[in-house]
């Protein structure tokens, strides 16, 4: 696009384009400051002003709606441009990579920006080593070269689906930059021709410089808010569990049916925890360091939901009488500031995240150490305890994002990655292994030009979706259609506007008219079809150093890149993910397998792993899914919990074969052989009559019976009728 002597000036130091480009990331990021100055000024001195007139009102509601999106267009046409300007200067053989990492990791977020633009630089380098080696593998053989290059792309769709937020887009990542190297020596003959190294090479430049570039234009233009929206989201959930616990236990008769609601919408508000921390951790090295702390901050939530849970179906299986009595006991050992207003406002609960959380361990300690004289009210006081000690958990992820504690390093848990259900992912692995491969051979046999770029476009797509299940297919044809748009825009773009112009800055100008109102769009409805439009524009133009405007290769490019995305779409509705029913079943099933082998199998010290299986199986859990089945899952989880601690127990107090043989009967799905020996177990620790300490633990083991046998009797048939 540019000549050599326009290069030579470009590259110079008198060159006017790089000060402008810095003189437009300072704007953008003056302006960002200023709106912010302006909206905390002193209410004192605006109380003198006038009130403006309501056609100014709506102007300036119009601004406060536009000027984000407008914003983060300003910062993507930024990004791009300074990616491309780089390019051009290094003289990089397809500087089109670089304006198209620039866009891709461009994000409104700016901890969702760096962290997405680190998990694209680590993809990247892993998708370029595979390549390679699969290219000293396979030199000569063209066959064996793309059923590699095919295999490839299902491992990486599989461990797509296995991981979870930027860590899926990595490695997603990985399996569409194999694809791309691989695009560029295959050619249009379609073998490879040795270059692997140096490809590999230069498109990780391109795309490192495009990540380097857009994280430049974001940092110096966002000032971050990540952990203070973080803060926000993990407060909301903590203070509505709080209070609607307390509000449950002051009802004169508690309703059941009507805390489950609440929970179920709760559940859905922890599962979004997960990926607004991976944003927050973007922002802040010191939340990275700190990461196990926020984790287990989300893993106190559920404890807390799960705890909440047992405590209500309790009391919905007492009398009246029976239940205002134990619930008024356990609201005697509640300090009074449990019940007041400002417990049940998440801003309290941010401005001092220390003190709730030394009120709620002293609560939950004391629960667990007063006295009680039978299960039923000793069953309370254990799950009441769970539920505060959820919450500290909860205030100490808090605590850790807006009080900055001195605190002693975080002790980093290595966590077993517990898979939910291995289905999604292999059905995802075997769709792209199919697509790529059948694109592949549509290939070879029509000696179609532009057929490794639409390898490339099918690998993209249909790796890139293949997580997001039920809506992949959706995603994949908005995907398809952002791109013809795009195609269409960018052939006026680059056979009407950009042959008249000769300089970067003008451009840079067309690509304005292009990237500032679909980064707007985009930020306003992030779907696949703006994402498209605003990150495949740049790949469509193809912009260079010499620009060339040819028709043909133009209209290939485009059918290519089209055509790839809509043979992804076509996978997807050809072998399409598990259905939301066939999901919930098998993570039923899958459950309900763990659960029998917990009860039979080597006793564990702790009921840490069980937790935190469940907890996957709930994050993704079908919102299809029923009330019966939620609370199905939830009482497995309960069970798993109790029969741990059970298990722990059993020993010390004489009663283990009794308890070995309940256990059995429940593992073998008769539920109720397995009460009969639990009552059992219960009558004989009722006579028990001996220290005081064993008379505690009796109790308490006793309370654990309890409410084991509330769950069998509630949900016999999940128990009794699923295989194992």
């Amino acid at each position: 696009m540019l000549s050599e002597a326009d290069l030579v000036v470009h590259g110079s130091r008198a060159n006017p384009v790089a000060p402008c480009m810095l003189g437009l990331v300072f704007a953008i990021g003056s302006s960002r400051r200023v709106v912010a100055t302006s909206r905390t000024l002193d209410p004192q001195a605006q109380r003198g002003t006038q009130r403006p007139p309501s056609r100014l009102r709506a102007l300036g509601d119009v601004a406060r709606v536009a000027g984000p999106p407008l914003l983060f267009g300003l910062r993507l046409w930024a990004s791009v441009c300074l990616a491309l300007y780089i390019a051009f200067w290094l003289e990089l053989d397809n500087a089109s990579w670089a304006g198209t990492s620039a866009a891709i990791v461009c994000q409104p977020h700016l901890g969702a920006s760096l962290r997405k633009g680190w998990y694209r630089l680590v993809g990247s380098v892993v998708g370029a080593v595979a390549i390679v080696v699969l290219t000293a593998i396979f030199p000569q053989e063209r066959a064996a070269f793309l059923v590699g290059l095919a295999l490839w792309g299902a491992a990486c769709a599989l461990m797509a689906t296995v991981l979870r937020n930027f860590a899926a887009y990595s490695a997603a990542l990985a399996g569409y930059t194999a694809a791309i190297v691989a695009s560029d020596q295959l050619g249009a003959t379609g073998g490879p021709n040795g270059h692997a190294f140096m490809l590999a090479v230069y498109r990780v430049s391109e795309i490192s410089i495009g990540i380097v570039s857009a994280g430049v234009v974001l940092a110096g233009t966002d000032l971050g808010g990540a952990r203070r929206r973080l803060a926000a989201l993990l407060a909301t959930p903590s203070a509505v569990i709080a209070s609607r616990f307390t509000t449950m236990l002051a009802q004169p008769r508690p309703n059941f049916s009507e805390t489950q609601a609440a929970r179920r919408e709760l559940v859905r508000r922890v599962i979004a925890l997960d990926p607004a921390i991976d944003e927050a951790m973007g922002e802040s090295s010191r939340l990275r360091y700190h990461s196990p702390v926020l984790q287990t901050a989300v893993d106190g939530l559920f404890a807390a939901l799960a705890g909440w849970r047992a405590v209500a179906a309790h009391l919905a299986q007492l009398g009246d009488r029976k239940a205002r009595s134990e619930a008024d006991a356990i609201l005697r050992n509640l300090p009074p500031g449990f019940r007041s207003a400002e417990y049940a406002e998440p801003a309290h609960w941010i401005a001092d995240p220390i003190r709730w959380r030394s009120a709620f361990e002293s609560a939950a300690r004391t629960l667990l150490a007063v006295p009680a004289n039978t299960p039923s009210l000793r069953l309370l006081g254990d799950q009441t305890a769970r539920v505060l000690a959820g919450l500290s958990r909860a205030l100490d992820g808090l605590a850790l994002l807006v009080v900055h504690p001195d605190r002693p390093p975080a002790r980093r848990r290595r966590r077993r990655v517990w898979v939910p259900d291995w289905l999604p992912s292999l059905i995802n692995a075997l769709r792209a292994f199919v697509a790529i491969g059948t694109v592949a051979l549509f290939w070879i046999a029509s000696a179609w030009p532009q057929g490794a770029l639409a390898i490339t476009w099918v690998a993209i797509s249909v790796i890139l979706f293949s997580p997001r299940a039920d809506q992949s297919y959706a995603s994949a044809i908005s995907f398809a259609v952002g791109n013809l748009v795009a195609a269409v825009l960018a052939a006026i773009a680059a056979f009407a506007l950009l042959p008249s112009v000769a300089t970067f800055e003008g451009f840079s100008a067309v690509m304005a008219l292009y990237l500032i109102p679909v980064g707007a769009l985009a930020a306003r409805w992030q779907t696949a079809m703006f994402v498209a439009m605003a990150a495949n524009f740049v790949p469509l133009v193809s912009p260079t150093n010499h620009m060339t405007y040819d028709t043909q290769h133009f209209y290939n490019t485009a059918l290519a890149i089209v055509g790839g995305c809509s043979a992804a779409a076509l996978a997807f509705r050809l072998l399409p993910p598990p259905s939301p029913a066939v999901r919930t079943r098998r993570l039923l099933a899958l459950t309900l397998r763990d659960l029998r082998r917990l009860a039979t199998g080597p006793a564990p010290e702790t009921s840490e792993p069980w937790e935190h299986r469940v907890y996957g199986r709930l994050t993704v859990l079908p919102d299809e899914a029923g009330p019966q089945q939620r609370s199905q899952l939830l009482a497995a989880l309960a069970m798993g919990t109790q029969i741990v601690g059970l298990r722990r127990a059993a020993p010390t107090l004489g009663v283990g074969s009794d308890i070995d043989a309940a256990l059995v009967a429940l593992a073998e799905g008769r539920s109720a052989l397995a009460l009969t020996w639990l009552e059992q177990v219960d009558r004989s620790l009722a006579v028990r009559s001996d220290a005081e300490s064993d008379t505690s633990l009796a109790l308490r083991t006793r309370s654990t019976i309890l409410a084991i046998r509330e769950i069998l009797m509630e949900h016999a048939p999940f128990v009794d009728g699923m295989p194992a």
